[in-house]
């Protein structure tokens, strides 16, 4: 009689979730998920004990670190006193979140409507743009990710979207980017005149001013490849807004709740936009939520006039005790300080890696969330991989990916990007340990370099 094969527990785990369970963005078949049995800090631990550095907080969303049992206590405390109401009831967690939430936003964004993520977040943006203007058109960026239902998706530019409608959502209009390093325009950030700008109004003009709804911009740039805004772009976004009526929405779902050393990006640009979108960082993804911010102003519209929106589970209370707890996280552990100061020191560490790496094209970082951008010849900027690249264009990326795994670290690598955005909790020596395992993961990339 033949021996039983035994499998571990972690290799049940994971078939059972291949067999019964759909990936996002992935090819079904040789998806190699990792089975993370506990999480502590900026670590995760897999059922054969094996620790892995968190180099990206998840999908860049568990700002405070893994594991706070405070977060567990209040959720807890919530569900033993009520778990759901209908939006048209209160708990005192929703109006508790919705007043720390007024006290920390810019100039007078006052009033939230409570969603169930960042997607949603931006889809209720974009109505109640439309909403409150009785104009149609949102102006947005092809290098941007908005979120993956219909309407985020179409205003982003991320070409995930194309597969599943070539048409997608009407009245969205796409610009180029400031991106400064490849900068569509051939020009210097020292010497330009801002052509990024211009080019926007020349849009505005083209589509008509009385049709734009709503500019839509990231409050800093995630997962697009971490593009820096030129210092005064968002100012003369703003101003282009004013100018001709438009409000404008900054999509704060990554760039939120201190992930660049302040609460929102928007207030390194000295920019207060109309909306603010957000999400992740407000629970640190313990539980989803996402928020739309607006002003009194907007608020105020809709005192004599039916507002148009709504989600079954809208300021759902134990969510909303979550974020309760997980804002005193950031103010009890000064977690927008340190998030600032290991973004200085994140700098400087990623200057000497350029210097050792040939590939190293450019590193951009604002706070914690940043990212290398690998090329195989400094000169050209040829990068490793294109832009939507294919399978075969993704050779060197894939190997540098597995070998960041292999060496004890989760992270997020996309195209010719390595992204760093550990929690916001890290110190410095978290830090080293986990640039050192980037660094030797960059010595695969570095063999293809010309130049």
């Amino acid at each position: 009689m033949p021996a039983q094969t035994t499998i571990s527990e972690a290799q049940e785990i994971i078939q059972d979730s291949l067999d019964y369970t759909l990936f996002s963005w992935s090819k079904q078949k040789g998806v190699t998920p990792l089975a993370i049995r506990r999480a502590e800090g900026v670590y995760l631990y897999d059922y054969d004990g094996r620790r892995y550095i968190d180099f990206s907080s998840g999908l860049m969303n568990v700002n405070i670190g893994h594991g706070n049992q405070r977060v567990t206590d209040a959720v807890m405390r919530q569900m033993q006193e009520v778990s759901y109401v209908t939006p048209g009831c209160v708990t005192k967690a929703r109006g508790d979140l919705g007043k720390k939430l007024a006290e920390i936003t810019p100039g007078n964004l006052k009033k939230t409507l409570f969603t169930t993520g960042g997607a949603e977040a931006i889809e209720n943006a974009i109505k109640l743009a439309r909403l409150y203007t009785g104009r149609h058109k949102i102006i947005t960026r092809y290098r941007a990710f908005h979120g993956a239902s219909y309407g985020a998706m179409t205003a982003g530019g991320d070409p995930r979207k194309l597969p599943s409608d070539s048409q997608q959502a009407p009245n969205f209009v796409h610009v180029e980017d400031p991106y400064c390093y490849r900068c569509p325009w051939s020009q210097e950030i020292q010497t330009c005149h801002r052509e990024c700008v211009s080019h926007i109004e020349r849009v505005i003009q083209f589509e008509g001013p009385e049709n734009i709804a709503a500019i839509l911009m990231e409050g800093e740039s995630g997962t697009s490849g971490c593009i820096k805004y030129p210092p005064d772009y968002l100012q003369k976004i703003r101003a282009l807004c004013d100018k001709y009526g438009i409000l404008l929405i900054a999509d704060e779902v990554m760039s939120g709740f201190g992930r660049t050393g302040k609460w929102f990006a928007s207030e390194l640009h000295g920019v207060v936009p109309d909306m603010i979108a957000t999400a992740k960082g407000i629970t640190a993804g313990y539980l989803p939520l996402g928020a739309l911010i607006v002003t009194d102003k907007i608020a105020d519209h809709f005192n004599d006039r039916i507002l148009w929106l709504g989600l079954t589970y809208s300021a759902h209370p134990v969510v909303c005790a979550a974020a309760v707890e997980v804002l005193k996280i950031y103010e009890d552990e000064n977690l927008l300080a340190n998030a600032a100061a290991m973004g200085r020191y994140l700098d400087q560490q990623a200057a000497l890696l350029k210097e050792q790496h040939p590939c190293i094209g450019d590193f951009r970082n604002t706070g914690l969330l940043g990212c290398f951008e690998l090329v195989k010849d400094r000169a050209t900027k040829e990068p490793m991989a294109p832009f939507n690249a294919n399978p075969g264009e993704m050779a060197v990326m894939n190997q540098v990916a597995a070998r960041i795994r292999q060496l004890g670290m989760y992270a997020f690598v996309r195209w010719n990007y390595v992204f760093v955005a550990p929690p916001l909790s890290i110190t410095r020596e978290q830090l080293d340990e986990g640039l050192a395992i980037i660094s030797e993961a960059l010595t695969i990339a570095d063999a293809p370099v010309t130049h």
